[in-house]
């Protein structure tokens, strides 16, 4: 019996000394920082995903890949401009809208939505991903993720042909104008009947064209709902009030004179058409995000979360509404708050980097440095070129002990 307890005990110090191993080893790994290196370091927030967009009159699911471009040029060469000056082409900015008025123009696909869809795949040609600028492949043909950079074209002309031709291969049947330079046409004529010259609408291009597409297509008709923003000169400002003199009970035009409002500094304004438009057709959820932005602007940060509020409970699967409540609730310090919307962004959108990087920040206000790191190291792999994750994680490495 002595002998079994002496053996039990041995097993009892055994087990303890082993827990008390890795228990040092445990401590022993956790990063450590320099204080006062800490005290002196700020991590700089991502900024709003504050654009507007334009009411337009038809659904924006039912918005078609064929037709004429409502935007004008140069309407898209401000647009990339404003978002990007010095985008990653091998062109300037007005040759590649020019390349894509003419390339979509003559198979009848609507250029500035097509701009608006490479737009939305090369992030205003900032790249970040697997694609390299130098491949000329605005679209992300052949890109298929784990560091497949895809197909390559000799110029910026071809690689937009490629892109219309894509497009072509799941909008119509007829073949392309000019000789196939698209590497996948053949495919999809072959052996994708099921979308072969069946997708008539941008929305349809979801879990098509892009796995799976939540919303892909309408994320492209947004991006045009933004280029076609009136400004704020004075004679956007005239349209606008034509527009409510000949329609006073119209939304769009109450929301048409907040646009140029909000572009003119005017915020406080800006809120008012909005809140009039808004009044008139309370279930529209355009005119509540439009509303939300102006009023986060005009310091009306409850109002904006309330509207936020509303605008999610129509559209639980924008991650941008999110985004944009949990930038909010950072600023008044809600930071478990903030990190909850943030990371319903990124259920949404797993590489919505600007989310990732706002997470940090919040554990960087709540002293958590190591979850901090953890998570700008996380959005820096996702986005190699973000200069303000990039710089976040710089600094806040700086930090750790040598």
């Amino acid at each position: 019996m002595k002998k079994f307890f002496s053996l039990v005990l041995t097993t009892l110090i055994l087990i303890a000394s082993v827990n008390f191993v890795q228990a040092a080893e445990k401590k022993s790994d956790k990063v450590k920082f320099n204080a006062k290196l800490l005290k002196k370091t700020e991590l700089v927030e991502s900024s709003a995903r504050d654009e507007m967009i334009v009411l337009i009159n038809e659904n924006i699911r039912d918005v078609t890949i064929f037709g004429k471009a409502t935007a004008t040029e140069a309407q898209m060469v401000n647009y990339i401009r404003k978002h990007n000056p010095k985008a990653k082409l091998n062109c300037s900015i007005e040759e590649i809208v020019d390349i894509y008025y003419e390339e979509a123009g003559r198979e009848g696909i609507r250029p500035d939505i097509a701009l608006c869809q490479a737009i939305k795949e090369t992030g205003f040609w900032n790249y970040g991903g697997d694609v390299d600028p130098k491949q000329n492949n605005f679209c992300g043909l052949g890109a298929t993720g784990n560091k497949e950079p895809g197909a390559s074209f000799d110029t910026p002309q071809i690689g937009a042909r490629a892109h219309i031709q894509h497009l072509l291969s799941y909008t119509s049947t007829n073949p392309p104008k000019t000789a196939i330079v698209d590497p996948r046409y053949i495919f999809i004529v072959r052996f994708k009947p099921e979308v072969f010259g069946k997708i008539k609408t941008w929305a349809g291009l979801g879990g098509v064209w892009a796995m799976p597409g939540i919303h892909y297509g309408e994320d492209i008709v947004n991006l045009w709902r933004k280029a076609l923003v009136p400004g704020g000169d004075d004679d956007s400002m005239t349209a606008a009030e034509i527009k409510l003199e000949e329609n006073p009970n119209d939304p769009a035009a109450y929301v048409y004179r907040g646009l140029v409002n909000y572009n003119r500094g005017e915020f406080s304004k800006a809120q008012e058409d909005l809140q009039k438009a808004s009044d008139i057709e309370p279930l529209n959820s355009d005119i509540l995000f439009n509303l939300a932005i102006a009023q986060e602007k005009n310091k009306n940060f409850d109002g904006a979360i309330r509207t936020y509020g509303k605008f999610l409970e129509m559209n639980p699967k924008s991650e941008v509404g999110f985004y944009n409540r949990g930038r909010i609730k950072l600023a008044q310090n809600k930071f478990e708050e903030a990190i909850g919307d943030f990371e319903k962004t990124l259920e949404l959108e797993s590489r919505f980097v600007d989310a990732k990087n706002n997470i940090a920040v919040c554990h960087f206000k709540q002293k958590r440095y190591e979850d901090a790191l953890n998570e700008i190291r996380a959005a820096a792999e996702i986005n190699t070129t973000d200069e303000i994750v990039q710089e976040n994680k710089k600094n806040l490495e700086a930090c750790l002990k040598k």
